[in-house]
């Protein structure tokens, strides 16, 4: 009997804000934050959804966002981050995701009453339970332009079991 192999993947991503007047939505974790302006980024720039993919090709060695995410932009006019994600989570093989930590900076928007949904739907995409899903957010006490409210910047530990 062979003892399972236990993984974890490491993953960052950080967009700045688009000007106010753009219609651009804010997409995070897959959900319109509509009270403040969507990210410069090809893509929705989901940032949470985006430091997910980067633990995943931690992982698998396969670089999701700039070869995968990159050629579905350009082959289908895909900008949908979820749609990125889950393409990831197809490279994971035997690989089961046991648990994923988030943690975002940013003074704005305010996530306080938005965590729970964020990880539900964060576990709906990565077909896990809400309790493997941990989202921690802070300011940082305004000392980055993060803090500052320029961007949002997100760091994510996947943990993962194969047996």
């Amino acid at each position: 009997m062979t003892s399972p192999i236990y993984r974890t993947g490491l993953g960052e991503d950080s967009h700045r804000f688009l000007t106010e007047e753009t219609t651009k939505p804010c997409v995070i974790a897959g959900l319109v934050f509509e009270e403040v302006p969507g990210f410069k980024a090809n893509s929705d720039g989901d940032v949470v959804f985006h430091a997910i993919c980067n633990a995943i090709s931690s992982l698998t060695g396969v670089l999701i966002l700039g070869e995968i995410a990159d050629e579905l932009l350009a082959k289908n006019g895909i900008t949908d981050s979820e749609v990125f994600l889950k393409e990831g989570l197809k490279l994971l093989g035997q690989q089961k995701i046991v648990h994923v930590a988030l943690s975002l900076e940013g003074s704005r928007p305010l996530f306080k009453e938005r965590i729970q949904e964020m990880r539900a739907n964060i576990a709906r995409v990565l077909e896990i339970d809400i309790s493997q899903v941990g989202i921690t957010a802070t300011t940082g006490e305004g000392l980055t332009d993060y803090g500052l409210g320029d961007g949002l910047h997100v760091f994510c530990i996947l943990s993962t079991i194969e047996e």
